[in-house]
């Protein structure tokens, strides 16, 4: 082979790898979860406690979590919509709750009364803290949480990783990674989860 065929080949080689690198790290619609190792299945869920789509989202979720148990791991992760006066403390009450151990029940309180706080002008502070009394927490722990700023920049963060992932609206999930395209309905979710599990 003459020397100039071997360069020839080792241009296109070295111009084979810059692409195909190219096309690997240019992708964006699997950077908000890593894949399980031991073969189970992680859904990260972005969400807006004040989005109605969330709130209407929300009990198939919940469904799929029942019927998966272990076998699926579901992430919840905040993304409020600035736009949204209420979401980044409703997010903000949810990890304060999540301090005491009722992380999960607090979602549940949030999005069943959301028609009733989400379009307030005013401050929804009260009926956070009313939240808390009603799951039995820590009134003063609970309190001194709403105006922790570590808390705040928790659910800051979180919103800021969704942004990178290419997350611009609410609820947005991936699975195993990979950005769920179309309706987040129950159906749907289930059927991409199944398919990730076989």
């Amino acid at each position: 082979m003459s020397k100039n065929a071997r360069l020839s080949l080792i241009i296109v080689a070295v111009v084979a790898v810059v692409v195909a690198g190219f096309f690997l790290f240019s992708r964006n619609d699997t950077t908000a979860a890593p894949q399980s190792a031991d073969g189970r299945v992680t859904v990260v869920e972005y969400l807006d406690l004040s989005c109605p789509a969330c709130a209407a989202t929300y009990p198939g979720v919940e469904k799929l979590r029942a019927e998966y148990g272990e076998r699926v791991t579901f992430d919840v992760r905040h993304f409020p919509i600035p736009s949204h006066r209420h979401s980044e403390l409703a997010a903000v009450a949810v990890e304060a709750a999540g301090a005491q151990g009722k992380r999960d029940d607090m979602f549940r309180l949030m999005f069943d009364a959301q028609q009733e706080w989400a379009g307030q002008q005013t401050s929804q502070r009260a009926a956070f803290t009313g939240f808390a009394q009603q799951l039995g927490l820590d009134q003063a722990a609970f309190d001194k949480a709403l105006d922790d700023p570590a808390l705040r920049d928790r659910v800051l963060a979180q919103r800021a990783e969704g942004s990178k992932a290419g997350v611009t609206g609410t609820p947005t999930f991936f699975i195993n990674g990979t950005k769920f395209k179309g309706t987040p309905s129950y159906d749907g979710l289930k059927a991409a989860i199944d398919k990730a599990l076989s």
